[in-house]
């Protein structure tokens, strides 16, 4: 969405009845979603509320870790960073 879109939290707004289901991923990249990233998942994640959403958010990033610790980390950090 924010490649093809540009604006996130506004394409949300206007189109969120239309949306069955989101997913993360970083930007650029499709990496972690943490502060390296273009996207702020935290305010995303309350535009999405804010529409009364219900359903699920995946976590759909590739972590760059190598390790299978490091992977289970960055997923445990996504999870975290769109409890809002």
């Amino acid at each position: 969405m924010q490649v093809d879109e540009g604006d996130v939290i506004q394409t949300i707004r206007s189109y969120h009845e239309y949306i069955a289901h989101y997913h993360t991923a970083g930007v650029p990249g499709r990496n972690e979603i943490n502060e390296s990233q273009e996207l702020y998942y935290p305010a995303i994640m309350k535009a999405i509320l804010a529409t009364g959403f219900k359903g699920y958010v995946a976590q759909e990033f590739m972590p760059t870790g190598k390790t299978q610790e490091e992977k289970l980390a960055a997923l445990k950090e996504a999870v975290r960073i769109c409890d809002v």
